[in-house]
């Protein structure tokens, strides 16, 4: 690999304006695909073939006015006042005519009519309902439906908005990821003791991200993805091409500090083996994320393929465009000052590794017992999707959701909706059917009103909205759903079907897929690491390490995620509304990514190890000195992970936030207690025995040469370097 690698580098680096040519005329081409031609993005998480699914598509086809979304018009009087006085009651129903006018629309309830009002007369709600399913409901639509209601807040009332069609929509590009970013330079900046060179990988990252999240907007044209799919991209886009370049360049200026260093050489040499470990590193991320496919959830999957793509975008500008943006920059790129071979990594390097390798077994008791702390509130995990009162607390959403809780009781948050296939009932029976269940339902101990059945013009569905007592982030309330499930047998000798659907039971539902996802997905990743690092390290007890530390990253970052917002901990300082479950599909996305990145780490860390040991054959030495040579840099790109991570955890998106805080955390403890202290330790303990394969394993296992030992001699100034002719790959 690291041989092609060279060739490779020396092609870029000789026609390097066309390549930068080429990658911007990419840019701007995608760019104007990515704006004038997007699609619509999805807010809803809907997995085919769960029940609260199966019953929303049965809604959409024999009773379509009862599948649309719905605007839920929360109204409240001030204190002391009623929404049934005079003034206020003309005002509500002069703007619930105007908001039936609105388009799309196709039905309004009334509050008065229907009883939605609360004991005091002082909370009520209207539901609107809209012909187009809610992530279609148009933004003109919602606007409309606001200046509607504007004859009520004349009046003096309050209005909120909730239900399904009211979703808020995902924004970045807030002060907080700005802020993640500029951190991300200035620890640039000190890692690589240069501002031009800091400057470098920020350019060439943004570069990858801004053609993969406005390829992942274009895409949206032709299928179907959350909005949550793009932010991922930039995400994790973002914080690899920040690394990846990273590498390649501290890897540059590393060689450089010799003064007889050709500096094309360098370039080629970098790419060669730190590109080596971008590319076998990315490559591990890129597979870890397209492996979301096995989850067999649509969704999960399409976020995943697009944040694989975004980093496939990164290592190809790593071994292509960074290289070429070298050579233009020359030897302006040469450190300053006197030649030093352990620059790199700086005085605290060498003294690090031998504080960790003098007691490595107390190091890792150390280590293992405090990460298994951290893991312990994992035991109590609970997965479900944000309702809306994770919402910011000044949002119309979490406003709402505090006024029906406060009029009618928490369970009006979390309303059910039993769906009765009648089909098979014969027509004399059906009324008796749904009456029967409507009366089950309703004696249920956890359900505090069951409503009238309503039913289609044929008579083959009935809809019974059911509300429970308790909101829809309680146990009970998923204890509930599956208590009303139970009902479907009576139903079923009836010759009926029956599905409890609803936002919440689909969020439920959503949830218990995953959880039975989730023990293949970490098989599979565990085998696909052991498989991995065994081709690249041509060791057995080296890739068993790994895939154990990373196990221990996970735990521990799960542990710390129900504890901040599963456990409401730390909720004032980052600014978290309500504690609530963990979204549902975190604990599968944090294994993804975290398992590429951590991969990333231990490569780069463990290949400068192997790279001293095959020159020297001293295990011992080759661990200080694979720390010493490379903890700057590993240390660096785990800080400016986080930064860029971190700076997600401040936006208002719940989903997000959590999915910022998970991965800054894991990716700092990955980093810096598995991979900066507890390999260095593992490695110590096990000698030269770490190094070891087995004659039978040796000799089917591939030598991909990361750590460039069959590299031609390193060029002088002024010279050129002859291109290696071996193949990378034995």
């Amino acid at each position: 690999m690291a041989s092609r690698l060279y060739s490779w580098a020396r092609w870029a680096i000789r026609r390097r304006g066309r390549v930068v040519a080429a990658w911007l005329l990419l840019l701007a081409v995608v760019a104007g695909l990515g704006v004038t031609l997007h699609g619509k993005v999805t807010t809803e998480f809907s997995v085919p073939g769960i029940e609260s699914q199966q019953a929303q598509d049965l809604l959409k086809e024999k009773f379509p006015e009862a599948a649309g979304g719905v605007a839920r018009i929360v109204l409240a009087a001030p204190e002391g006042s009623g929404l049934t006085r005079p003034k206020a009651h003309a005002a509500v129903e002069a703007g619930l005519r105007e908001a039936a006018r609105v388009s799309g629309v196709v039905a309004v309830s009334d509050p008065f009519k229907d009883r939605t009002l609360s004991a005091d007369r002082r909370i009520g709600y209207a539901d609107v309902r809209f012909r187009q399913p809610a992530s279609e409901v148009p933004q003109a639509s919602k606007d409309a439906l606001d200046r509607a209601m504007a004859q009520a807040r004349h009046a003096g009332l309050e209005v909120e908005f909730g239900g399904s069609a009211m979703d808020r929509k995902t924004e970045v590009g807030g002060p907080a990821e700005v802020i993640g970013v500029v951190l991300a330079f200035v620890i640039l900046a000190l890692a690589l003791g240069s501002l031009v060179a800091a400057g470098l990988p920020l350019l060439t990252a943004l570069v990858g991200v801004a053609i993969g999240v406005l390829g992942v907007e274009f895409m949206t044209r032709y299928v179907e993805m959350t909005s949550t799919a793009t932010v991922l991209a930039l995400m994790i886009g973002l914080a690899v091409g920040i690394d990846y370049a990273l590498f390649i360049i501290s890897r540059h200026r590393e060689q450089l500090t010799d003064p007889e260093q050709d500096v094309e050489d360098s370039i080629a040499r970098a790419v060669a083996t730190a590109g080596g470990a971008v590319v076998f590193a990315g490559a591990t991320v890129i597979i870890a994320l397209a492996a979301l496919a096995v989850t067999g959830i649509p969704f999960l999957t399409v976020m995943g393929l697009a944040a694989a793509a975004t980093v496939l975008l990164a290592v190809l500008v790593a071994v292509s465009l960074v290289p070429a943006a070298l050579a233009l920059l020359g030897e302006r790129l040469r450190p300053r000052g006197r030649r030093t071979t352990v620059r790199a990594a700086g005085s605290w390097g060498p003294a690090w590794a031998r504080a960790v390798t003098r007691k490595p077994l107390l190091v890792l008791l150390a280590g293992v017992i405090g990460l298994l702390a951290l893991a312990v509130p994992a035991r109590d995990l609970r997965l479900g999707l944000p309702s809306n009162a994770s919402q910011p607390v000044d949002s119309t959403q979490h406003k709402s959701y505090d006024l029906l809780t406060e009029g009618f009781g928490p369970g009006f948050n979390a309303t059910l909706t039993a769906v009765v296939d009648l089909k098979g009932v014969p027509a004399a029976d059906r009324a008796a059917t749904v009456t029967g269940l409507r009366t089950a339902l309703a004696g249920d101990r956890g359900v505090a009103v069951a409503a009238p059945p309503v039913t289609n013009a044929d008579g083959t569905l009935a809809v019974v909205a059911v509300v429970p007592k308790t909101g829809p982030d309680a146990r009970a309330t998923t204890d509930l759903v599956h208590r009303l499930r139970a009902e479907a047998p009576a139903v079923d000798r009836a010759g009926g079907t029956l599905y409890i659907a609803g936002t919440t039971a689909a969020a439920i539902d959503v949830a218990g897929k995953l959880s039975d996802a989730l023990p293949l997905f970490i098989a599979l990743i565990v085998i696909l690491a052991l498989i991995l690092l065994t081709i690249a390290f041509r060791s057995v007890l080296v890739p068993l390490k790994a895939a154990f530390g990373f196990l221990l990253s996970v735990a521990a970052s799960l542990g710390a995620t129900v504890w901040v917002f599963q456990e409401g901990h730390l909720d004032g300082v980052l600014d978290i509304p309500s504690a609530g479950p963990v979204t549902s599909f975190l604990p599968v996305l944090l294994i993804g990514v975290l398992f590429g990145l951590a991969m990333d780490y231990e490569v780069f860390l463990v290949s400068r190890m192997r790279e001293h040991h095959e020159h020297t054959g001293d295990a011992a030495e080759a661990v200080t000195q694979g720390v010493a040579r490379s903890g700057r840099v590993v240390s660096a790109a785990a800080l400016i992970m986080a930064a860029v991570f971190g700076g997600f955890v401040f936006n208002d998106d719940p989903i997000i936030k959590s999915i910022g805080f998970a991965l800054a955390f894991g990716v700092l403890v990955d980093a810096f207690v598995v991979r900066m202290t507890l390999v260095p330790a593992a490695m110590a303990l096990l000698g030269r025995r770490a190094w070891g394969l087995p004659g039978w394993l040796a000799r089917i296992t591939p030598d991909v040469d990361i750590e460039g030992a069959r590299l031609p001699a390193r060029a002088k100034a002024g010279t050129a370097a002859e291109e290696p002719q071996e193949a990378a790959v034995r």
